[in-house]
């Protein structure tokens, strides 16, 4: 396996590494620096400057409006994106829907919604799991009748992440319970200010409403947007799932934060010297240093294998399950290194004109937050424990 870039790639990671050193807006600096919660108002902002760059869809081909990059390119535009903090693209058009519409959708769903999902101007929802139904997704109950030209919904969508900021809610929905589980869920397009729908908030423990609980109540959704045939619903699930648990890796951010605690642990004492000198936090430095580490070489192998055109199998579990237990591993370590400096939540002090200087170090009033939300990373996405019997299904035929 060779793993050096090529001078093209290293000259288009030059490229990466100067738009995001200089494009970033001064506002948005201030909030990702304070650790300060983002409006909707600052990913639509951060999102119409990629686009305008041309660098909104990396993943996507040319035909369908994307970049058209190769894997080697992805790879380091994602790395450079994590590692310069600035704000990863809301997932849920130009991640999850987008690609299903390009690869599974019909020209007319094509023309319809891939322009707004590019140019941030329509957002969407992920409406997959369900009171009963998150790790066992086959067993969703959200109902849709079909009644003539249109599909009747009723049902319930639980831990919906910015529903509250969606135009359209993308939805796997029983449309049969005669087969087995799977073969009865179809795949549908939802305008979310469709009448019968109602969104309530789900405050999580960090005190913030990422989340909420979506009710359907007699929806009537047009059979046209279905994406695919009826009951194919799980093939684009499962595609949409892959993409997600990649992206999950995030190996750009999980670099940033070492580097962030590095900077912490000189400038914070313990015992009159520098915490980088206590032998117990330098251990467990070391220690997720090396961790990050192996999962980059990891990537990097996958990445090869993409380069060779093997298929895609269980490779996404695998970068899913080791990128969200070290993302907790290192939240417990930066609020252990803050120490009671991490206790105060973020409290948006410039948009409130405050002057009130920052406790502790800049940027130290989210690490409890941060690290308490962070628990919920092994469990979306698909949980852990199910990407760990996928791979068991696919690697070692159990």
């Amino acid at each position: 396996m060779d793993l050096s870039f090529t001078a093209e790639d290293s000259a288009f990671r030059d490229e990466v590494r100067q738009f995001l050193a200089t494009s970033i807006p001064d506002s948005l600096r201030d909030k990702l620096d304070q650790g300060a919660p983002l409006l909707k108002s600052d990913y639509v902002g951060w999102q119409k400057i990629l686009y305008d760059k041309g660098w909104i869809a990396p993943g996507w081909p040319k035909e369908a409006g994307g970049c058209g990059w190769n894997a080697t390119q992805q790879y380091i535009f994602n790395l450079e994106l994590g590692l310069s903090g600035a704000p990863r693209p809301i997932p849920f058009g130009l991640n999850m829907v987008g690609p299903v519409i390009y690869s599974f959708g019909n020209e007319a769903q094509k023309a319809q919604h891939l322009p707004g999902i590019l140019k941030s101007d329509v957002w969407w929802a992920q409406g997959y799991s369900e009171p009963g139904a998150g790790s066992d997704l086959a067993s969703l109950r959200m109902a849709a009748v079909r009644d003539g030209d249109h599909y009747i919904l009723n049902g319930t969508k639980l831990w919906t992440t910015m529903a509250h900021w969606a135009d359209w809610i993308f939805c796997l929905v029983r449309t049969s319970n005669e087969a087995k589980p799977q073969d009865g869920i179809s795949f549908l397009l939802v305008d979310i200010t469709t009448p019968g729908i109602s969104i309530d908030p789900v405050i999580t423990i960090d005190g913030e409403h990422h989340v909420n609980q979506v009710t359907f109540e007699d929806v009537r959704v047009p059979v046209e947007n279905r994406i695919g045939k009826e009951g194919a619903g799980w093939t684009c699930a499962k595609f949409l799932l892959a993409n997600e648990r990649q992206a999950i890796t995030d190996l750009g951010a999980k670099k940033r934060m070492l580097q962030r605690l590095r900077a912490l642990a000189t400038e914070i004492n313990a015992n009159g010297k520098p915490l980088l000198q206590d032998p117990d936090f330098s251990r467990k430095l070391t220690d997720l240093d090396i961790q990050v580490s192996g999962l980059e070489y990891t990537e990097l192998r996958f990445l090869d294998a993409q380069l060779r055109g093997e298929e895609r199998g269980f490779e996404p579990s695998i970068l899913k399950v080791r990128g969200t237990e070290l993302q907790q591993a290192l939240s417990e370590l930066y609020v252990e290194a803050l120490g009671y400096f991490a206790l105060p939540y973020p409290t948006n002090r410039g948009d409130h004109g405050s002057n009130m200087p920052e406790s502790g170090p800049q940027g130290a009033a989210n690490g409890v937050a941060h690290f308490l939300y962070s628990r919920a990373a092994t469990i979306y996405g698909g949980t852990n424990e199910i990407q760990k019997n996928i791979m068991a299904k696919l690697l070692l035929r159990a």
